[in-house]
Formats: structure tokens, sequence, C-alpha cells
């Protein structure tokens, strides 16, 4: 668990990989696997900071091969940066998908590190968010008040 301004963030992971992130209380980060569960405060902790802007953490995507594609497209949006869902949907080589790109957005169990926050509607309008509009305000905000170049 991670305390910011903005909330807590919860976590948990195996003995490899992470297996999801949530704002607010949820699961518990098993403290023997120390290895992951360091990486991932030292990470998220830095990211909140405004000091981390790449994370390198090992995520157990069990997802399906459409929905890997559209998280490999959100992951590669940059610091600061947003995407609508339709251009998501254009680099995901599925340009009439904007509705299906929002469905694994939402589906998406690895919030700050796979940045779903990121993704916009088209009229540049906040839409929706998993962990609440007050959250994806905050880490839009967080992201462009450290935002250099």
């Amino acid at each position: 668990m991670i305390e910011s301004t903005a909330g807590v963030l919860t976590f948990e992971a195996d003995s490899s990989a992470v297996t999801g992130i949530w704002f607010g209380r949820r699961g518990v980060a098993d403290t023997r696997l120390r290895g992951v569960v360091k990486d991932v405060r030292d990470q998220l902790s830095g990211y909140l900071a405004g000091k981390l802007r790449v994370f390198d953490l090992p995520l157990a995507l069990d997802a399906t091969p459409f929905a890997t594609r559209v998280l490999t497209e959100v992951a590669g949006i940059p610091w600061g940066k947003t995407l609508s869902y339709g251009e998501v949907a254009k680099r995901a080589g599925s340009p009439r998908a904007a509705r299906a790109v929002g469905s694994a957005v939402g589906a998406n169990r690895f919030p700050i590190v796979i940045p779903c926050h990121r993704v916009l509607v088209a009229s540049c309008g906040i839409g929706g968010f998993g962990g609440g509009l007050r959250w994806k305000r905050w880490l839009l905000d967080h992201e462009q008040a450290h935002y250099v170049g």
C-alpha cells in the first residue's frame, strides 16, 4: 500500500510479477516477495513524487490479443501527453474499435504503470476512469505540473 496526496494505492504481486494495482485499499502485497514488492513501491512512489516517468515492472498481463495491443499502445503514451480512444484504436490496428478500446482500457489492472488516465474521449473531455474521475484529474494535473518538454 502506498499513500499519496491523492489517496491510497494498493497493489498485489506474486513471486515474479505485479498482478494488480488499485485505487483505495484492496488486496495485500505479500511482504515475503521483497524484490517485486520493493520495486513496485519504489517505482510508484517515484512516479507520485514526479521523478519517475517510465516504469520497468514485470506485469502479469492476462489479456486477449486485442486488449494486449491496446494496452501496449497505451503504455507508449508519453508522460504529460494524451490520446483519444479513437487514436488508440487506430494505433492498435483497429480504427473503428474506439468503444472496444474503452472496454480494454477499463479492464486495465495496472493503472499508472499502463497509463490509462492518458486516454480521453474524442471531444477532449476527460471520460471515465476505473479509479474515479478525481484520481484521473489528479494524475493528469500531476503530469502537467511535472512535465518537461
